[in-house]
């Protein structure tokens, strides 16, 4: 049957403007059709010899031969016209040949054909559109044991093969409606998965980066209103799966001598790069920079989110943000904020809002005060909710003063009202969430408090608001909350004439105190900054550092004070002793919008969560910090 229906189409498409061919016989679509018609039927009396041919077709490997593969295309062709004589009773070995196979090995036209079956099969019995469905989310990736993703032949070829896998999804999801229930089943199902130790990891890595950029298409598409929601949470799993899978056991180590504002700067030589040689321009290879740079995961993960901010802006651009928002908050309340060991996952939400900052930032924003509010959800929530608030209205460039003075004002006014239905002094672990609010307001400050002075409105709410009330209430938050996040606040507050203090609060200059890590509890939420810079460079470069507010780059309260106003002088007045080098000499400087950004890679953790050891490198000549920790908790480390 194989040699006749290569016979037969060679000649159909050498006279198909004819109406005859050399054999006098006309031959029509119709006529391949019945051949496999008749092949399909012989099963059934026991002659299996021509059904045996047509399966055979359709298992060559060899596709290069143009013989070859005019049978193929005539077998495929011929199959879309028979579809309703097939059955999976006595065709099982033809349907797995069929559903075998991969566009990715295939030519257009033979693509083409194959598609146009699929799409037939699914129309015709209900019972092939799972099939149908598995078929075309297998082609989102190369065979399992192809390289092509890493030459340019198979960049060609993925832009053949993608957009005719989702033409055949989205016809089949508008023939059977119900079918999109089961293509987010499937998608989600057959996502490959990063643990995989017996896999090249190249290869994986390719892999998943065309999976992924499969699933945002479906998410763009013409069958987004079907499967579109269900995509962006899974992107966000993803994401997270990854993030959490990044481990720091072996790239920090504690010191406590140090508090989150100061940078230890070491005299070590430079350091050469990668590639032996000197980083110029380049972002500091500090010790958690350069390790993480040479982890896979991270590599992989700073790849997807690229891809994944890439189409966060093509939707802006289109107008559908919104939208797409939505769905994010909503995974992100679901996933990522109880998630404490995430590190990276949540600047997707970050850009989100700096992409629409009077829309997506401000719902983002009224969202995390919302939850920390509410009574209704547990301590971990609503203390996981006030770090990502505060962290996000400190680092936020395109967060306006007045919108961040409405927001510390809600916190504010809780802490006031939770101060007043309290007789109890200080305790940690029963008032835990009061201690979080407390030092998210003073971390915020610590930020904008120089600009929100500068706006005479603005420093009238601010003078205002019952601050001092609640800092000097017997809870003690001034002796809870991390001392560096307490010292910082309260220099800038003398500079500033937001109030005086007449307690003596007698700690050292510390990262942490028993108490911070008393009221942090086992996730150490205390010390939890899920903002801090973001350590993936190239996701860092391209999106977030350009809408994000560096610690460097902070003027604060105490910058027009007399430079030879001591630290002692700060800690007399305040009754604070302090160790020496209380703060860095140059540790707020001025913020520009305007800076040439690649100018301060170096600062780009300036404030960050970790203490820094002693073992710093020497970069380009200058001196660079020695260490920086991840936005997470100790327990994730």
């Amino acid at each position: 049957m194989g040699v006749e229906l290569t016979r037969q189409y060679t000649e159909y498409r050498a006279m198909e403007d004819q109406e005859e061919v050399e054999e006098g016989v006309s031959i029509t679509d119709w006529d391949l059709v019945y051949h496999v018609r008749d092949a399909l039927l012989s099963v059934k009396t026991g002659d299996r010899s021509s059904y045996h041919q047509l399966v055979g077709v359709l298992h060559h490997r060899d596709r290069s031969a143009p013989d070859k593969v005019a049978l193929l295309l005539t077998s495929l062709k011929a199959l879309s016209g028979a579809v309703s004589y097939i059955n999976d009773d006595d065709h099982v070995s033809l349907l797995q040949s069929i559903f075998g196979m991969s566009m990715w090995n295939c030519v257009p036209d033979v693509m083409d054909a194959l598609l146009e079956l699929i799409i037939c099969l699914a129309a015709s019995n209900g019972k092939y559109v799972d099939l149908c469905l598995d078929m075309l989310v297998n082609n989102f990736m190369p065979p399992m044991d192809s390289d092509m993703l890493r030459h340019p032949r198979g960049q060609a070829k993925k832009d053949q093969v993608l957009p005719r896998v989702h033409t055949g999804l989205e016809v089949i999801v508008d023939l059977v409606p119900l079918a999109a229930l089961k293509l987010s089943t499937t998608v989600v199902q057959k996502r490959p998965m990063f643990f995989r130790k017996d896999f090249n990891m190249d290869r994986l890595k390719c892999r998943m980066e065309i999976y992924l950029k499969n699933m945002l298409m479906l998410e763009g598409g013409a069958i987004r209103e079907f499967v579109g929601n269900s995509m962006l949470v899974e992107v966000v799993n993803m994401m997270l799966e990854l993030d959490v899978a990044i481990g720091w056991d072996e790239l920090l180590r504690d010191d406590p001598s140090k508090g989150i504002f100061t940078m230890e700067l070491e005299d070590e030589e430079e350091e050469a790069d990668d590639d032996g040689q000197a980083n110029d321009g380049e972002l500091p290879s500090t010790l958690t920079l350069r390790n993480l740079g040479k982890n896979v995961t991270a590599d992989l993960l700073d790849s997807l989110m690229i891809q994944f901010l890439e189409h966060l802006e093509a939707c802006a651009d289109k107008k559908r943000l919104s939208e797409v928002f939505e769905t994010l908050l909503s995974s992100f309340m679901a996933t990522i904020l109880n998630t404490y060991k995430s590190k990276f996952s949540q600047f997707t939400i970050f850009y989100a809002c700096a992409l629409d900052p009077e829309n997506c930032g401000v719902k983002f924003a009224q969202t995390l005060a919302d939850l920390f509010i509410s009574t209704c959800n547990p301590p971990v929530t609503r203390m996981s909710a006030v770090a990502y608030l505060s962290s996000y209205l400190a680092r936020g460039k395109f967060l306006s003063a007045a919108f961040v003075m409405n927001m510390l004002k809600r916190l504010v006014d809780w802490c006031l009202r939770y101060c007043e239905e309290q007789d109890s002094g200080m305790n940690p672990k029963a008032h835990q969430v009061f201690y979080s609010a407390c030092q998210g307001i003073m971390y915020v400050l610590c930020f904008h408090m120089k600009s929100i002075m500068n706006v005479p409105t603005l420093k009238s709410q601010l003078l205002l608001m019952p601050i001092e009330p609640i800092l000097k209430h017997k809870l003690g938050p001034l002796e809870v909350c991390l001392p560096s996040i307490v010292n910082e606040f309260l220099r800038q507050a003398k500079a500033a004439h937001l109030f005086t203090i007449s307690k003596a609060f007698i700690f050292e200059d510390l990262l942490e105190s028993d108490l911070s890590r008393d009221f942090g509890g086992l996730e150490r939420l205390d010390m939890f900054f899920p903002f801090d810079p973001c350590l993936l460079k190239k996701c860092d470069r391209g999106f977030i550092r350009p809408n994000f507010i560096y610690w460097n780059h902070v003027k604060t309260t105490y910058d027009d004070d007399d430079e030879d106003s001591s630290d002692e002088d700060i800690a007399d007045d305040f009754g604070v002793l302090n160790e020496e080098n209380f703060m860095e000499e140059g540790m707020a400087r001025s913020y520009d919008q305007d800076i040439d950004l690649d100018e301060f890679d170096y600062v780009m953790n300036k404030m960050s969560i970790t203490p820094k050891n002693t073992s710093g490198f020497h970069f380009g000549g200058e001196r660079m910090p020695s260490k920086l920790r991840p936005s997470t908790s100790p327990e994730s480390l």
